[in-house]
C-alpha cells in the first residue's frame, strides 16, 4: 500500500522560521517543501481560480513522483449555483498538472450546513460529472453523511470519501477511517474545540501529540488490503504544526 503524506497548503508566512529558513523567498517555498514531502494539497484554488500559467509554474517545481491534490472552488461546495462556467475555467486552470500527470485528484470540502439529503447526494454526483475524468474526493463536516446510503453510493460511483480528524463537537464527524475507492484519503484538522466555531486561523492551531498520531498510524495500517494508496494531509497549519506532525507520521510509518 503506497502512502503519501503532506500538508494542506504550503505557502504560509508563519512557516518562515518554523519550517522555511528565514531567508526563503515566497516564490521558493515549494522548492523547499518538495525536499521533505511527496505530495501537497493546493487550497488557494478554493478562493479564486488561478491562471493556467500559475499552475504550470507550481507544477514545474515538483520533482518526479511528486503529486498534487487541488481543492475545488468555493462556488462548487458553498454557493452551489451556476457552477458550469466556472468549472470550465477551473478545468482549464488545472490542465498543466493534468498534462504532467501530477494531478491525482480534486478535493471538494462541503460546509457543516450541507447536511445529508437525497437531493444533496445527487448534487455531489452532479459535481463529480462536472469534474470528470478527475478523481473526486469529498469531505463532509456534518455527521449526517455517515450512513450506509452514502457509503454504497460512493462505492457505486467511485467517489472518494475523506476521513477526518477534528474536535469531537456535536454534529461533527468521528475519526472513523474507511475508503470508498482504491485510494483512501485522510485529513487531520487538529482538535482545537475552543476555537473551532470561531473560524479564522486559530481553528487549526493544534499540535498533535505522539499518542494521537500513533492512533492514526494504527488506523492507516488497518487499510492494508482495503486500499492500494493512502493520502494523508495535515491541515493544522498554524505556525507550521502541520509540517511537524506530518514528519512525525512519516517517521512512525517508516516512510
Amino acid at each position: 500500500m503506497e502512502i503519501k503524506i503532506g500538508t494542506s497548503g504550503y505557502s504560509f508566512d508563519d512557516w518562515v522560521g518554523s519550517f522555511y529558513p528565514p531567508e526563503t523567498q515566497k516564490g521558493k517555498r515549494l522548492d523547499y517543501y518538495v525536499r521533505f514531502f511527496p505530495a501537497v494539497e493546493i487550497n488557494s484554488t478554493y478562493y479564486r481560480i488561478p491562471h493556467p500559467a500559475i499552475m504550470a509554474n507550481i507544477d514545474k517545481k515538483a520533482p518526479p513522483g511528486f503529486e498534487f491534490i487541488v481543492k475545488t472552488p468555493e462556488i462548487l461546495t458553498h454557493k452551489r449555483k451556476n457552477i458550469e462556467k466556472l468549472i470550465a475555467e477551473f478545468n482549464e486552470s488545472i490542465r498543466p498538472m493534468v498534462d504532467s500527470d501530477r494531478l491525482k485528484g480534486l478535493l471538494a470540502q462541503f460546509p457543516f450546513s450541507f447536511k445529508f439529503s437525497q437531493g444533496n447526494l445527487e448534487y455531489v454526483r452532479y459535481c463529480q460529472e462536472q469534474l470528470k475524468p478527475h478523481q473526486l474526493f469529498v469531505e463532509f463536516r456534518h455527521n449526517s453523511w455517515v450512513n450506509r446510503t452514502v457509503y454504497d453510493d460512493f462505492l457505486a460511483h467511485a467517489i472518494g470519501y475523506v476521513a477526518v480528524d477534528e474536535p469531537q463537537l456535536p454534529g461533527l464527524l468521528r475519526p472513523d477511517c474507511f475508503n470508498t475507492t482504491e485510494t483512501a484519503y485522510i485529513r487531520l484538522h487538529g482538535r482545537n474545540a475552543e476555537h473551532w466555531w470561531n473560524g479564522g486561523p486559530l481553528r487549526y492551531d493544534y499540535d498533535y501529540s505522539a499518542d494521537e498520531i500513533r492512533e492514526w498510524k494504527e488506523k492507516v495500517k488497518k487499510l492494508e488490503g482495503k486500499a492500494k494508496k493512502v493520502f494523508i494531509f495535515f491541515n493544522n497549519c498554524h505556525l507550521g504544526q502541520a509540517v511537524k506532525n506530518a514528519r512525525q507520521m512519516m517517521e512512525m510509518l517508516n516512510i
